[in-house]
């Protein structure tokens, strides 16, 4: 039961004081309120949902634009009707909250139904122009659906090549990056952050190699979106991808490209679809009420911003001022949990564990306690009120690489911007309790 049996981190903590350092202008109350679930019992008590990294939970303004959609504006595209013009603004309403989201134009924003679906569609286009002496290089270090869709290439003759990691702290090996990345390069696939360790790669100065061999990268930053703030521009990335449902949003997947590569290149599409871009690349009927909740968690997350930095007006101004705000309280939730993880009996950290590297990985914890299983651990945590995830969250090539796939991978533990720090205590006092 959260609450009971708090861990305590006074003498093992040595950031107990970091939150003031830090004059974090974070308003926990006021973002939780925001969130029906969090309050919702289950069994009888306040559930900790620490399975962010897997989808995290929507705000009442998700909802209810889901539901007013439905209710007020349900009809398709292009009709001399008011309930579809409603429909076309909803759809351009989004495309503009997502060009803010990521700092682009909105003719760069593609919709879909999500990450592994809009992956596989820009491979197979990308696939017409690869043969044999063409490489792609990915890395151990990823989620599944960003390394099976440019696997498939391999039936054109494409090679794909792995980066690998230093197992010691789950960050890739640079090295081996440069080595792998060449004059035959066509595409470099990697992570913002792993969905399984919480590494934050060296993005822009990935990017800036595959771009000095000549290659086109490509992006996943489905986990990197609810921690921190992306800019499109400033990476200088050919095409990245990301989930509304891991920031906040509802199920559906988002596709930013480059306007030259967009027209550039040729999607599979019907013939009656526009050739204007982006809508060549989005294929059939979009879920316009999804369209309506992901405008809604944009704008969930720039009034934090506003509440973080009343000073601030415009949008991205506001989207900015929400993920310092949401940094700096991850961070002390993060330094907070890996302190704990330390003392638990026999505990290993996968990934990055220094709490003062904590800008170098999001608040998410892949870990093992010996005598106990992964699905084990979350069962008995789940009993206790701590939602959490066992397996390989689709991380199978690290979970292979670290040599723990056959025994069930790991324990993760997501945070986001809504979890406590009461939580954390309660999590590794539940942990403490099971490990003995």
């Amino acid at each position: 039961m959260l609450g009971s049996n708090q861990f305590r981190l006074s003498k093992h903590w040595p950031y107990a004081s970091l939150e003031s350092e830090l004059k974090l202008n974070f308003d926990i109350g006021w973002v939780r309120a925001q969130f029906p679930s969090l309050s919702e019992p289950i069994n009888g008590h306040p559930p900790a949902f620490l399975d962010g990294p897997g989808g995290t939970q929507v705000p009442q303004r998700v909802i209810d634009a889901i539901t007013d959609y439905l209710k007020y504006s349900n009809a398709n595209t292009a009709g001399a009707y008011p309930t579809s013009q409603r429909t076309d603004r909803i759809i351009a309403d989004a495309r503009r909250a997502m060009a803010d989201f990521l700092g682009c134009d909105t003719d760069e924003i593609v919709f879909g139904p999500n990450m592994t679906t809009l992956t596989f569609a820009l491979s197979r286009s990308i696939g017409r122009q690869l043969g044999p002496g063409n490489e792609i290089v990915v890395t151990h270090l990823d989620h599944d659906a960003n390394i099976s869709p440019w696997r498939a290439l391999e039936e054109r003759g494409a090679t794909i090549r792995f980066v690998d990691i230093d197992p010691n702290d789950c960050t890739l090996d640079m090295a081996d990056l440069a080595r792998k990345i060449d004059g035959h390069t066509r595409l470099v696939s990697l992570g913002y952050a792993s969905n399984a360790v919480g590494t934050i790669n060296h993005v822009r100065q990935i990017i800036d190699m595959a771009h000095q061999a000549g290659a086109m990268v490509f992006l996943d930053a489905v986990h990197y979106g609810p921690h921190g703030l992306i800019d499109v521009r400033e990476l200088d990335c050919d095409f990245l991808v990301c989930s509304a449902y891991k920031f906040f949003g509802p199920h559906m997947g988002v596709l930013y490209g480059k306007r030259e590569h967009l027209k550039r290149l040729h999607p599979y599409k019907v013939r009656a679809n526009s050739d204007a871009i982006p809508n060549r690349w989005e294929w059939g009927t979009l879920n316009h009420e999804l369209l309506a909740g992901i405008t809604a968690c944009v704008e969930y997350l720039a009034d934090l911003g506003q509440h973080a930095a009343p000073g601030a007006s415009e949008r991205r101004a506001c989207l900015r001022a929400a993920y310092e705000a949401i940094g700096g309280h991850e961070r002390v939730l993060s330094e907070r949990m890996l302190c704990g993880l330390r003392h638990l009996p026999g505990a290993k950290v996968y990934g990055i564990t220094d709490p003062r590297r904590g800008a170098e990985r999001c608040p998410t914890f892949a870990i093992r306690i010996p005598g106990h299983t992964p699905l084990e651990l979350a069962a008995k945590l789940g009993e206790r009120g701590f939602f959490t995830w066992d397996g390989n969250y689709y991380a199978l090539n690290l979970t292979e690489r670290l040599n723990v796939e056959r025994t069930g991978g790991f324990l993760r533990i997501g945070l986001v911007h809504y979890n406590t720090a009461d939580e954390v205590d309660g999590v590794l006092a539940a942990l403490q309790e099971i490990a003995g």
